[in-house]
């Protein structure tokens, strides 16, 4: 088995430990593996970007450009980080577009705006984390289908967003705007606070307790609670994480639109998802990485400066976004066909 963490070693610890070369040939597979998926996805980006100095030129390889890259693929990246412990842990997300719409409405009444940036923080956050664990504890302990649950969220929760701003956009008149509008050597804080849950979440995932359990669950939720993993407890746990970006993107989409609206965040949860799957993440759950992701989220983003640059109209930008998607999940399985006889 060549995922990251495999349900036998929680189910069976202690004939992990005793077997050091095995565990040393798995993870020389697992890396080996991990490799392959990450090196295909960086052939893409340079394969993108090469595209991009032939047409564009110095418009496109200009330092400024790469920044808006950046800047654009910071929102999308801290819901797709929430996306992936979701996957991992065998569930779905559909929300998360309209959780972002949500929390940008209700941080921007006039009611919270007047509690300051403070506020407004702390209430997109909440907002965020109650929506999570709301879908979370209806998976879990409702013993719902994510997919139906998380559908529902989304319905309901744009449908909130409308209700409180009267489907009008509301204006931040607070100092949130600074997040968007400052900038460190050069850089915008939206992209450094990018980077923070990025960081946060890789080491999550990879060198804590809660990373591997988020796979052993996603990979046998049976064999994960005869291990003695709470699978209901870990599961609202990964919504509440997701819930929990959703909160972070929503200030950060604030603060860059100047706006709370309810249109926030459309279509998200359809990026997110395909950014992650993208990034080598199985569907199925069990296994996944956060650099997988957001290389994903990489290749997203530098497509889409490459349609604006070049004036692309919106369907034929959509046409070719799908294209390019199945041409890299194509480029991934049929590398991973060559890698069976190495990797089993």
């Amino acid at each position: 088995m060549s995922e990251r963490h495999t349900v036998h070693a929680e189910a069976k610890p202690r004939a992990a430990e005793g077997d050091p070369p095995g565990r040393t040939a798995r993870a020389r597979r697992k890396s080996v593996g991990e490799l392959r998926k990450h090196l295909t996805l960086i052939i893409a980006l340079l394969a993108l970007l090469l595209v991009g100095a032939l047409t564009k030129g110095e418009d496109f390889l200009s330092t400024s450009n790469m920044i808006t890259i950046l800047t654009l693929a910071s929102v999308i990246g801290v819901v797709t980080v929430g996306m992936t412990f979701v996957i991992i842990g065998g569930g779905i997300d559909l929300s998360v577009g309209a959780i972002i719409a949500l929390a940008s409405v209700w941080c921007t009444t006039t009611a919270t705006q007047s509690y300051g940036v403070g506020g407004m923080v702390l209430s997109a956050l909440l907002v965020g984390l109650c929506c999570g664990l709301l879908n979370g504890a209806l998976i879990a302990y409702g013993r719902l289908v994510p997919f139906i649950v998380t559908l529902a969220m989304m319905v309901a929760a744009r449908g909130l967003a409308e209700q409180i701003s009267g489907r009008q956009s509301q204006l931040v008149t607070t100092d949130l705007l600074a997040l968007a509008q400052e900038r460190v050597l050069g850089i915008p804080l939206l992209v450094y606070l990018f980077l923070v849950v990025v960081a946060i979440g890789w080491i999550v995932l990879e060198r804590t307790t809660f990373g591997r359990r988020s796979a052993a669950v996603g990979g046998n939720p049976e064999a994960a609670r005869l291990a003695g993993i709470d699978v209901r407890r870990h599961t609202l746990l990964l919504y509440a994480v997701s819930g929990l970006c959703c909160g972070i993107a929503a200030i950060m989409l604030t603060a860059q639109t100047t706006t709370g609206t309810s249109t926030n965040g459309q279509l998200y949860e359809l990026d997110a998802i395909a950014a992650v799957v993208i990034g080598g993440t199985l569907l199925s759950g069990g296994f996944g990485t956060i650099t997988g992701s957001i290389l994903g989220v990489l290749v997203f983003t530098v497509i889409e400066d490459l349609f604006i640059l070049n004036n692309l109209e919106q369907p034929i930008q959509a046409i070719g976004k799908g294209a390019i998607i199945v041409a890299v999940l194509l480029f991934q399985r049929f590398g991973r066909a060559r890698a069976v006889p190495t990797l089993t």
